[in-house]
Order: C-alpha cells, then sequence, then structure tokens
C-alpha cells in the first residue's frame, strides 16, 4: 500500500469512526500537532481527541498530494445532524511505511465577511 492510499484508508477509517485501527497508521512515538490551537498530541492523545469531539460527522477526501514521504490532504468535514462545515489540510511524514509527524490546519467553513460582499470582492466557488 502506498502513502495516499494509507492517507486515504486513515481518513475512511476516521469517517467510520473505528477508533480501533487509527493507531496502526502511526509510529509509536509519532507527533501530532493542530496548528490553529497551539496543541500537540500523542498518538493516544489524537484518538481521544477524536473520539470525544461532540456529534457524529462525515468526511469526504477533496485533494490527496504526494511528494515522497509526504502526504498533503484536503478533507471536507460535516457534522451529520447540523450544517456544520469545516475544512482540515493535514501533511503526513512518513517513516518505514507509518506516519511519523501529522501537521493540520482547521478551518470553519462559512459565509465571506461582510466587509468584502458590501464591496463585492470575489465571487463564491461553483466547483465545491
Amino acid at each position: 500500500m502506498d502513502y495516499k492510499e494509507k492517507v486515504i484508508s486513515l481518513w475512511n477509517d476516521i469517517d467510520k469512526q473505528n477508533w480501533d485501527n487509527t493507531h496502526t497508521y502511526f509510529e509509536d512515538d509519532a507527533t501530532i500537532n493542530w496548528n490553529n490551537t497551539n496543541e500537540r498530541f500523542n498518538v493516544e492523545e489524537f484518538i481521544r481527541a477524536n473520539c470525544e469531539y461532540p456529534g457524529d460527522w462525515s468526511i469526504k477526501v477533496e485533494r490527496l498530494e504526494c511528494i515522497e514521504s509526504l502526504v498533503i490532504s484536503v478533507v471536507k468535514v460535516k457534522l451529520k445532524n447540523d450544517d456544520v462545515f469545516f475544512h482540515a489540510t493535514s501533511f503526513f511524514e512518513f517513516n518505514n511505511g507509518k506516519i511519523k509527524l501529522l501537521n493540520e490546519y482547521w478551518g470553519d467553513d462559512g459565509q465571506a465577511p461582510q466587509w468584502r460582499i458590501d464591496r463585492h470582492i470575489g465571487k463564491a466557488i461553483t466547483n465545491v
């Protein structure tokens, strides 16, 4: 299984909230950083943070790029019982076939700020 396939498989397990498999993708001493909130996790903390996140969600992989042992993914996360959406851009660094370092950047999806709407700057992305 190549690195891209491993990242797709990981996102599929996270989408299904199949936490028993999640640790198998990571080296034992892997580091996971959520840079937007200045948090660093080990694998068990990362799994716990995801397990305890309130609500049920679905994940759609929108883009994957691979550069040697680095995989970059963009996913859309939707809370199933709500109209709340997020996007996450993740940088997976592999070593010996497992994730050694994961840097994630999360952003809330929403409407453009009112000042840009008022000034007619930009337009909606229609291919998403």
